[in-house]
């Protein structure tokens, strides 16, 4: 993608290409010239923060970007028709003599293999929400009983945001008994009892760079989000059980050189071969970085090839209807050849 035209206005395409990004501007990549076209609400932080790129200050957008194009005679442009809605594609090539090119997703498969930096900042960001976790969970022995799903969902995002250091990688799931059986669950009424199933699914954003885990617990006194689990009901912990297996085997199998869709399999596998197949019913995982979902796509599917420096998701999950839900997540990076738990 070096050397080609393309166009973007997603944040966090636009911020991996220059460094900074907004939510009004039109990024153009032509040839060796970069120009990060915004209004000037935005001026002064763009031209502090941006590198490498013209930053050019207009009222409207679309205009001044057809302009440059015209004036740089451009013929053909890529871009990424998630970027762009219709109206505002339709204005920007009206009458342009150019080829527009599209290739979906090009920006997030150009950040697929992530630089050792951006592992240092993944790592941290797990760190980070690794303490949210712990933080709640210390809320929830002391205050946790008797309260509902909507207020334990609120109180996890004020932990989880660490006093306001912290943006949310996405808006957390917590999920009580029956409720933890929907992948996206909505807080509910449900008030959190003794022994009860909890589920929570949570990240922050370090430097722009996303967290994700996912924690399964039985609530008491002494609740922890720690991988081993005792649950009182003998259903939830041989769920748990195969669950935890079906992650641990995954993460300790994966290799570079394997198929994404063969971490998928070593996962579903595990489940299947306990009776719970039909009940896993999403992929094992997804890439992470500066959006909460990027590629690898870890599914049965995915035939991408997994290669060093590569970091997604292992949230193998067990789903029974008007029970309860396991899901288990933790957010690794491949590093000499092997998944390394962030």
């Amino acid at each position: 993608m070096s050397q080609t035209n393309y166009i973007l206005c997603d944040e966090n395409a636009v911020y991996y290409e220059c460094g900074y990004s907004c939510d009004n501007l039109i990024f153009l990549k032509l040839g060796g010239e970069s120009f990060f076209i915004t209004d000037a609400r935005y001026e002064i932080e763009a031209k502090l923060n941006t590198i490498n790129c013209e930053v050019i200050i207009s009222k409207d957008l679309i205009r001044t970007t057809r302009k440059i194009l015209k004036n740089k005679r451009i013929k053909k442009l890529c871009f990424d028709p998630y970027d762009f809605n219709v109206a505002t594609f339709s204005k920007l090539s009206k009458n342009l003599n150019i080829k527009f090119i599209q290739k979906e997703n090009f920006s997030k498969l150009k950040r697929i293999i992530k630089t050792d930096d951006e592992i240092k900042l993944l790592k941290m960001a797990s760190k980070l929400g690794r303490n949210g976790f712990k933080l709640f969970a210390s809320y929830l022995s002391t205050n946790g009983l008797e309260k509902k799903e909507t207020l334990l969902q609120f109180k996890d995002k004020l932990f989880m945001q660490q006093n306001g250091k912290y943006d949310l990688s996405f808006d957390p799931i917590v999920a009580i008994n029956a409720n933890s059986a929907k992948p996206h669950a909505l807080p509910t009424n449900i008030k959190l009892k003794k022994n009860d199933l909890i589920l929570v699914d949570a990240g922050i954003k370090y430097k722009r760079y996303c967290s994700d885990r996912t924690c399964t617990a039985s609530f008491s006194e002494n609740i922890n989000f720690k991988r081993e689990q005792k649950f009182k009901n003998k259903k939830q912990q041989k769920v748990y059980d195969i669950v935890l297996k079906a992650q641990q085997k995954a993460m300790s199998k994966a290799r570079v050189g394997m198929s994404a869709s063969a971490i998928d399999k070593i996962a579903r596998d595990v489940i299947e071969k306990a009776g719970y197949g039909k009940y896993f019913v999403h992929s094992t995982g997804h890439g992470v970085g500066l959006d909460i979902h990027e590629y690898p796509n870890i599914s049965s599917k995915s035939d991408v090839i997994i290669e060093e420096n590569m970091v997604f998701t292992v949230e193998p999950g067990i789903y029974l209807p008007n029970e309860f839900g396991v899901r288990i997540e933790d957010t690794v990076a491949m590093q000499n050849g092997k998944a390394v738990i962030l």
